[in-house]
């Protein structure tokens, strides 16, 4: 698991976009073309800048940018998305593991890039979609009763990272790009969470997190904490062995 995955396309629009970005140029172009002639003056220019904000927000909010982390991934959690930090602590897992671990969720608003990155180095062992509700993102509740996926990696060392892909009030698609049995890397996108979400990843108890409350993050760049390394096996059981 040495190496790297580096076949990322050069692309500054994330493909998820596309549709969206086509045919909402398109509707804005012919709303301001009727504007026009029926409003010369003042009012088209009004409208013509309003559809051209909306439009370049909607630009912002696709954005893809090409991001390599630098640096060594062993044992490393970087961040998967563009956010702010809103829960860093202990909490009961209860749709997977059904045990206690650190939950750290990264809350993406409307301005933020809304891909979503690999965390970890490892192989996916495990990807499930739930259909559900669209409370606010930020809101507790939001992480059990909206719309998720569940994304579990397993590191080379044999360590488990579940990362939760969770829509919001705004959200009506979450995509996921990672399927069970593939090979992961830090770098490669996970999914894409389309207008207003979060991710939360939960971590073994004894992680070191590398961030706080309300910082910043960056997607593919942040390093959100440190895994501890495998405890040592017991000589006798190495013997045996």
């Amino acid at each position: 698991m040495g190496k790297r995955l580096r076949k990322l396309k050069k692309i500054r629009l994330h493909r998820e976009g596309t549709h969206t970005l086509l045919w909402g140029g398109l509707l804005l172009l012919m709303v301001n073309l009727l504007v026009f002639y029926l409003f010369p003056g003042v009012v088209s220019y009004v409208v013509f800048a309003v559809s051209l904000t909306v439009y370049l927000v909607v630009v912002n909010f696709f954005r893809c940018p090409l991001r390599i982390f630098d640096g060594d991934t062993e044992r490393i959690v970087v961040a998967p998305a563009d956010g702010r930090v809103v829960v860093v602590e202990e909490v009961e897992e209860n749709e997977y593991f059904h045990d206690r671990r650190l939950m750290v969720s990264i809350f993406m608003s409307l301005f933020n890039v809304h891909a979503n990155w690999i965390p970890v180095d490892g192989i996916v062992r495990h990807v499930t979609h739930f259909d559900g509700n669209y409370h606010r993102a930020w809101l507790p509740k939001a992480s059990i009763e909206n719309e998720h996926s569940l994304v579990v990696i397993e590191t080379p060392d044999g360590t488990e990272v579940l990362a939760r892909q969770v829509a919001g009030a705004m959200a009506r698609r979450i995509v996921t790009y990672a399927q069970e049995g593939d090979e992961c890397f830090v770098d490669e996108h996970m999914g894409f969470i389309k207008f207003g979400s979060r991710v939360d990843l939960f971590l073994p108890l004894g992680t070191e997190v590398c961030v706080k409350l309300n910082q910043v993050t960056h997607g593919n760049e942040t390093i959100v904490a440190r895994l501890q390394a495998p405890a040592a096996q017991p000589a006798d059981e190495a013997t045996d062995a």
